[in-house]
């Protein structure tokens, strides 16, 4: 059915009706897949399908707080889930069985004050994995998490090791139930050191130390006694397996011209390597005895491995701009999207076909200093009303030629749009990505989105003045800093969604896992490099805005948190700058919710839509 036709608001509920997926895993067994949706209902839930694909999803939970898949249960019969309160994120776990949806069986208590990272049940039945910033013995929330046995028989709730620093990470329980993995910043807050701990908290160790600087991540093989590490050098990540009784580590990929994002270890003798070139997956299945290496991707669209099946099938997450993000069936043999096999039948929740949609054109201009950017564009098929820059958060994450509803609503309006991979982003390489460290946030990243928009300008496709920019969390940064330091002609417009406004007011109330990246990111803390946070800072300049702005904010944002809007309407009003605030009070960091996005889309397209009407008379 087509909705080209509708009103804006008939196709904006088409859109939202369009399942976003996230979080895919395979059970253990490799018979069953779970993953959430959003726009499926009022809230995110979660969903299980047979990877065999003999019978159609089941949904697991329908609640109006949103569901998250955590863990599988040892016995595979069932999955760990958190839900937290309008977006907080202070999360608590349940275990629901698959032959009993939405039955929640509670873990941990509701709305804890303090915030807990993944959640594995022990092979025993009664013993429950976690991090948690918290001290249970003096009953205070902390700093650093700590990895946690939490009896579910007796409520005692054992520090199996205790990390210095804080930072964001989950401990990974093995399937034999013997160790845990997990991850350490306590020698410098831009690296990630790999430890291990066993189940008693005995033997709490380091494994994998490439640098106080450098990062490594660690996922377990199915049978327990080995890890798939990923590891940061100078240059580029590297692939290896270290092996548990011998402690030995021996290194599968070491190639400095290759953007290895991420790593998976399914069953069997083959894992999955996900390589990042110009923002383009290219997925490999990698035999560990040999190897030799298959390439499973595609052009156009993306094809990420998941597992293999007991009858020799893959499992993959096919996606792309105009073709919604799906669970597939599919043989390394034969990549022909015709041949994949939906376990999701997306198609059969759907009601725009995708001739609808508006596919992403690889989009490259020079920055200031000379180096390459690349972005993503989009053209309205209609008579432009102007141009949207739309700015992925992060900083380190990377936009991908990918479905995106406030894109596609946004087109259908009258508006082109550039998505921009700025310096910062990971989908080039470990070069590109370290090279917002130079200047800190606010810096030569903001010059590659200022020189995107002349880029535009330059080709025809922009105007001058007719330029307005919006993104979530770092996105919402962009924004703020465009409309506090580019001229009209460049931004005439900023709808700053989740963004920071003062650093010091950020790293001060966010949730304490955080700072440490913000300290990555900037050359220290506040303390240390004060001068650098108030020069980043776009509270400080909001005098110098001459464009139209709306502010945006979730307030139960535990990550940009409501203090850096209550502080920035205060220098605006003492500035006389004129504003428009839009807050959702049931929200956290970004908004998700479906009848909050329509208000928020809506208002999105009229704010831009006036902005760009308005004479200048600057």
């Amino acid at each position: 059915m087509s909705k080209l036709n509708s009103t804006p608001s008939d196709y904006l509920d088409a859109l939202l009706s369009l399942p976003r997926l996230y979080s895919a895993s395979v059970s253990h067994d490799g018979r069953y897949i779970v993953w959430m949706w959003m726009g499926m209902g009022a809230a995110i839930d979660v969903y299980v399908a047979p990877t065999d694909a003999s019978a159609p999803p089941l949904q697991l939970t329908k609640t109006d707080r949103h569901s998250y898949p955590i863990s599988w249960l040892p016995t595979d019969d069932g999955l760990i889930v958190a839900q937290d309160q309008d977006g907080n994120e202070r999360l608590q776990l349940f275990r629901i069985k698959l032959d009993n949806p939405n039955h929640f069986e509670p873990l941990t208590e509701a709305n804890p004050n303090y915030y807990i990272r993944g959640g594995q049940l022990h092979p025993n039945g009664k013993w429950l994995i976690y991090a948690a910033n918290f001290d249970f013995e003096t009953d205070e929330e902390i700093e650093a998490s700590w990895v946690y046995r939490h009896d579910l028989e007796t409520g005692e709730r054992k520090p199996l090791a205790k990390p210095q620093k804080g930072g964001y990470y989950s401990p990974r329980l093995n399937r034999r139930g013997t160790h845990i993995l997990y991850n350490r910043k306590d020698l410098n807050s831009a690296g990630y050191q790999l430890w291990l701990v066993d189940s008693e908290g005995n033997l709490d160790r380091e494994i994998v130390n490439l640098g106080e600087d450098k990062k490594v991540y660690g996922s377990w093989f199915n049978d327990g006694n080995r890890i798939l590490v990923r590891a940061e050098t100078a240059t580029h990540f590297k692939v290896g397996i270290y092996q548990l009784e011998t402690d030995s580590l021996n290194w599968l990929i070491d190639d400095p011209n290759r953007n290895i994002d991420s790593v998976r270890a399914p069953f069997g003798g083959q894992i999955v390597v996900n390589e990042v070139k110009n923002a383009r997956l290219m997925s490999f299945l990698m035999d560990i005895e040999t190897g030799e290496e298959t390439p499973v991707h595609l052009t156009p669209g993306n094809l990420e491995s998941i597992a293999p099946t007991r009858d020799g099938a893959w499992i993959g997450i096919y996606y792309g701009a105009h073709q919604i993000t799906d669970l597939v069936r599919f043989s390394p043999a034969n990549l022909d999207p015709q041949t994949f096999q939906s376990l999701t039948r997306v198609s059969e929740r759907i009601s725009l076909g995708s001739n609808t949609l508006i596919p992403a054109e690889d989009f490259r201009w020079q920055s200031s200093d000379g180096l390459p950017i690349q972005g993503w564009l989009y053209r309205t098929r209609l008579a432009p009303k102007g141009t949207i820059i739309y700015v992925h958060g992060g900083p380190t994450a990377h936009s991908e030629d990918s479905f995106d509803d406030q894109i596609q609503f946004l087109l259908s309006q009258g508006f082109n749009v550039l998505d921009p991979n700025y310096r910062g982003s990971t989908g080039f390489s470990r070069a590109f990505t370290e090279a917002i460290k130079v200047d800190g946030w606010g810096g030569k990243e903001q010059e590659d989105i200022r020189t995107g928009i002349e880029a535009l300008i330059a080709k025809g496709i922009a105007q001058p003045g007719k330029v307005g920019i919006t993104g979530t969390s770092y996105g919402g940064y962009s924004s703020w800093y465009a409309i506090t330091h580019f001229s009209p002609d460049i931004i005439k417009a900023a709808a700053p969604i989740c963004g920071m406004t003062d650093l010091v007011v950020d790293y001060e109330t966010t949730r304490p896992d955080l700072r440490p990246y913000s300290e990555e990111m900037m050359g220290g803390s506040p303390t240390q490099v004060p001068e650098r946070y108030r020069e980043r800072s776009p509270i400080n300049f909001v005098q110098n805005i001459k464009g139209r702005l709306l502010i945006v904010q979730g307030m139960q944002d535990p990550n940009v948190t409501p203090e850096n809007v209550r502080m920035v309407k205060k220098a605006l009003d003492n500035a006389a700058v004129e504003y428009q605030l839009l807050t959702f009070d049931n929200e956290g960091h970004g908004i998700d919710r479906p009848e909050n996005l329509k208000t928020l889309y809506m208002h999105l397209a009229e704010f831009f839509t006036q902005a760009f009407s308005e004479e200048s008379h600057d």
